[in-house]
């Protein structure tokens, strides 16, 4: 097994390991529907909504419940 011939500085070992920590935000867009920020291609979580029609029912019927 290869063992270092020399010490790597520490910027150098820092920047190895900079590019691991990197988090990314995730990308919002407005659902066309109730104008709510969703993740793009995933159904709207508050109506229920992809593509102009409703996949998911049961969040506008818990909503109108809690009224």
């Amino acid at each position: 097994m290869p063992n270092p011939k020399k010490k790597h500085t520490r910027s150098r070992r820092d920047l190895r390991r900079s590019h691991n920590s990197v988090i990314e935000v995730p990308q919002l867009v407005e659902c066309p529907n109730c104008k709510s920020m969703r993740l793009p291609h995933n159904v709207c979580p508050s109506c229920g909504f992809y593509k102009d029609h409703v996949v998911v029912a049961q969040k506008a019927a818990e909503k109108e419940e809690a009224k």
